[in-house]
């Protein structure tokens, strides 16, 4: 299985303004007859520069290959091959170890994902394929049999739109109906918005704000079908857009209320709601499509800025492995369709989605177990998207991908080679070398707090800063932490809340530990050449327990991030309101890197990996420890080798403290998102 590659590297000299790359239209070539005086060739277009091999070497495989053909050749066959095991095992499949259907599974959404992903076959094999009665007859039984098994929200909004694939290719009535008509009005009953939603005033029933978007799928779809009117639908997309008009002031979507929690989610649920219109045919008010679309082109400009060689996504917050790359490839085909994208930035998305593609079919996925993996061999996921969801999530990336290809073959890319690795090259080679992207606040007001994602490229290497808050219980976990995250160098660890890269202080007359993670104001950046430099305050600290974050004001801070090529440094400044007994102070560093050596007090080097050196000022005590084997450092992308740990022992905290880090990393370099 090829282990597809970043490269952190300004390759400049090796990337040329070339002109796009593509295969020919396949058409039949008929001979005309030869000019008695032919004119003289014209030249041929100047040679495209080789490639840097370490560019090469980071890009998938298949980087260069139509999206549709990677999709034929690899994802529906692995559908396939799922689809005869459950046909087989029936409500008995096991996946690695894992009893799909299990009645304490704990996939809610298993149902429709698997009736979503297998109405593939039926969709993409034609009447007179030997094959064709086999999907429809294993179908319908799938169907039958699962009627039984826990189905709720995304799985509901899953088998809906299955049923209306389904139902638009005319297999849903007649004798060779894909879903028997008894099974059918059993889901006719249980495939409702209402099991969510309470249906006097629209509200979720104790769930994030995306899931407004699943209900005005759910409830569009069954109007399709006609099982409703269409009055749910329109008040559901109202409440959707005014939630978005509410608690958005910059274009995307606060996953709470108004308490600021922005992650993957934020970035992708616009492309989400414009995929539904899309797939349900469904028009807006012309105010309603301009604020559609001005959100979406906002999320574009968001993506733009990280888009890299190797098809990754989100690097920070919660639900990220697989789902972190195609959030990427659903905004960017619904902003395609949607015309919010010049024809330059139609070429460079499509190159990105085809390379994100390739990048599940190398990387996520496992040709060794025939399973999609985001969580063995060293990766790990949130509780969320545990082990227990195998198959539907084995399913519903596919389906995310096929969708989207779907959309790229309407648009006329069906047998198109992406544009050439030099010309996508070229283009990132434009890209900003940083960014702001402010989410909320920013207003100046004693009661909000700046929510913000800082985006840095050092050559192709792409560096984040999310200053997002996690509300709720996400705000200690630490891929919600104001702290670089960087594919394969800089990372969180789901579920965890060791403290990577900031520190944790706790106090001697209490065990809550307080960290500087929710309270962020006056969050800046200057840039000066290739020097970036962040600073924000915190008028207090977040007491680090369960439930939503609790303030306490004694403490307050000042942060400095400084980017540069090759290094990255924070300084913070702690200030007690009144002295303060301290028990202890903590601060880790993980990293992939491996063979850690002191090369001076709280002073590391590495032997392997990109980032070459790390050292800490303001506490003691720092030492290497191999976690290899420890699965709370285990990423999305791949086990940590090494945790550089620090800490400092009791102290009467009188005067203000400053902590420095600095973290030095190969420049340029080749950054394998692989397990090390």
């Amino acid at each position: 299985m090829q282990k597809p590659k970043l490269v952190s590297s300004a390759i400049a000299g090796a990337v040329l303004l070339a002109a796009c790359g593509g295969g020919g239209d396949g058409g039949t070539f008929f001979p005309t007859p030869v000019a008695a005086n032919p004119p003289a060739p014209a030249p041929a277009p100047p040679a495209e520069a080789p490639v840097d091999p370490e560019v090469l070497a980071a890009q998938p495989k298949l980087s260069n290959t139509p999206m549709d053909e990677i999709v034929r050749n690899n994802l529906l066959p692995t559908i396939e091959r799922l689809f005869q095991q459950v046909r087989t095992q029936k409500l008995d499949t096991e996946l690695l170890g894992v009893k799909v259907f299990a009645s304490n599974s704990g996939d809610k959404f298993l149902p429709g994902k698997v009736a979503i992903g297998f109405s593939y076959l039926l969709l993409n094999a034609s009447p007179s394929d030997p094959k064709y009665k086999e999907y429809l007859d294993g179908y319908r039984e799938i169907a039958a049999m699962t009627t039984g098994v826990t189905n709720e929200s995304w799985g509901i909004y899953y088998y809906v739109s299955a049923l209306w694939k389904l139902k638009k290719a005319g297999l849903l009535d007649g004798p060779d109906a894909a879903v028997d008509s008894a099974t059918l009005a059993t889901l006719r009953t249980k495939l409702d918005w209402r099991t969510f939603v309470n249906e006097a005033d629209y509200s979720l029933i104790g769930l994030p704000t995306n899931y407004y978007g699943v209900a005005f799928s759910v409830a569009r779809l069954r109007y399709l079908l006609g099982w409703e009117g269409p009055e749910a639908s329109e008040a559901l997309l109202q409440k959707m857009i005014n939630h978005y008009k509410t608690f958005s002031a910059f274009g995307f979507s606060d996953e709470t209320d108004g308490s600021g929690r922005f992650d993957r989610y934020s970035i992708l649920l616009i492309g989400e709601i414009m995929q539904r219109l899309i797939e349900t045919g469904m028009t807006v008010s012309a105010q309603d499509e301009a604020s559609l679309k001005g959100w979406l082109r906002q999320s574009v400009d968001v993506i733009k800025l990280r888009l890299n060689p190797a098809g990754n996504g989100v690097d920070f917050g919660r639900s990220l492995a697989g789902y972190a790359d195609t959030a990427f490839a659903e905004v960017l085909s619904a902003a395609e369709h949607m015309n919010v994208l010049s024809a330059e930035e139609k070429d460079i998305a499509y190159a990105f989605a085809t390379r994100v593609t390739a990048k599940y079919v190398e990387f996520w996925y496992d040709s060794e177990t025939g399973s999609l993996n985001m969580w063995d061999k060293g990766r790990r996921t949130d509780s969320y998207r545990g082990k227990a969801r195998i198959l539907g999530e084995n399913l519903s990336l596919s389906h995310q991908l096929i969708y989207t290809n779907n959309l790229w073959k309407s648009a006329g890319y069906a047998q198109k080679a992406p544009v050439s690795t030099q010309t996508f090259l070229a283009y990132l080679d434009k890209l900003p070398r940083s960014t702001l992207t402010k989410f909320a606040g920013f207003d100046g007001q004693a009661a909000t707090y700046d929510r913000g994602l800082v985006t840095y490229r050092d050559g192709l290497r792409v560096i984040s800063l999310p200053v997002v808050n996690g509300a709720q219980t996400y705000h200690r976990t630490n891929p919600y932490f104001a702290i670089p995250h960087s594919y394969n160098m800089l990372s969180g660890v789901a579920d965890t809340q060791w403290p990577q890269l900031q520190p944790k202080f706790t106090v001697a007359t209490s065990s809550d530990p307080l960290i500087p993670a929710s309270y962020q104001k006056n969050l800046q950046i200057a840039e000066a050449g290739k020097v970036l430099t962040v600073s924000y305050t915190q008028d207090a600290m977040d007491k680090a327990t369960g439930g939503a974050p609790v303030k306490d004001t004694r403490i307050t801070s000042a942060t400095t991030y400084t980017f540069e090529p090759g290094r990255i440094t924070r300084v913070d400044t702690y200030t007690p309101a009144a002295a303060l007994d301290i028990a202890k102070v903590e601060l880790e560093f993980g990293t992939y890197s491996s063979g850690a050596t002191a090369t001076g007090t709280n002073k590391f080097s590495f032997a392997t990996g990109d980032v070459q050196g790390f050292e800490v000022e303001g506490l003691q005590n720092c030492a290497p420890v191999d976690v290899s084997a420890d699965t709370n450092y285990n990423t999305p992308n791949g086990a940590f080798k090494t945790s550089i740990r620090c800490d400092s022992p009791a102290f009467n905290f009188a005067s203000p403290l400053t902590v420095k880090w600095v973290l030095k990393y190969r420049s340029p370099s080749v950054a394998s998102i692989a397990p090390r």
